[in-house]
């Protein structure tokens, strides 16, 4: 079942962001952030932050009463800096080990899809790890086409 993130969703939802976190760091840990101590309770508070905005959302994938995945979506304004109209944006899309392969991930993204749709957004964007090759076909099978790569120089 997929609804919106109450706050006493908020420790299972940092408990997912912090391994978001740390799967980014794993992949690369130049470009992405160290979770550290105490990520899932900073990740929970900023998700929390984002439930009660007009132009974000916040939605739990549930299953036996348990938080199996979440997304996290928001709305954009026109953006002369990245050369876009207004879109949706889905900033986050987490699903837990177990439940992978199981349509969760399909249906946390469709839900963020329609609330945006339903909002006026003219386009969904998102962002992936380049090594997250699972994502990737993920978003591919649900109708999204590359359009930017991000690249990244230490200095």
């Amino acid at each position: 079942m997929i609804r919106y993130a109450e706050p006493r969703d908020a420790r299972a939802l940092g408990i997912l962001g912090a391994a978001l976190m740390r799967t980014h760091f794993a992949f690369d840990p130049q470009r992405f952030l160290a979770a550290g101590d105490h990520a899932e309770r900073g990740y929970a508070s900023f998700l929390r932050s984002q439930f009660d905005g007009d132009d974000s959302v916040v939605l739990v994938a549930e299953r036996d009463e348990r938080i199996v995945g979440y997304v996290y979506a928001g709305l954009e304004p026109m953006s002369w800096q990245a050369l876009r109209g207004p879109a949706g944006f889905i900033h986050d899309v987490v699903v837990e080990d177990e439940s992978r392969g199981s349509g969760v991930g399909t249906a946390l993204v469709e839900a963020a899809i329609a609330w945006l749709k339903e909002r006026g957004a003219p386009r969904v964007l998102l962002c992936t790890a380049d090594r997250n090759e699972g994502a990737q076909r993920l978003f591919a099978r649900l109708g999204f086409r590359r359009t930017m790569i991000e690249m990244t120089r230490e200095l």
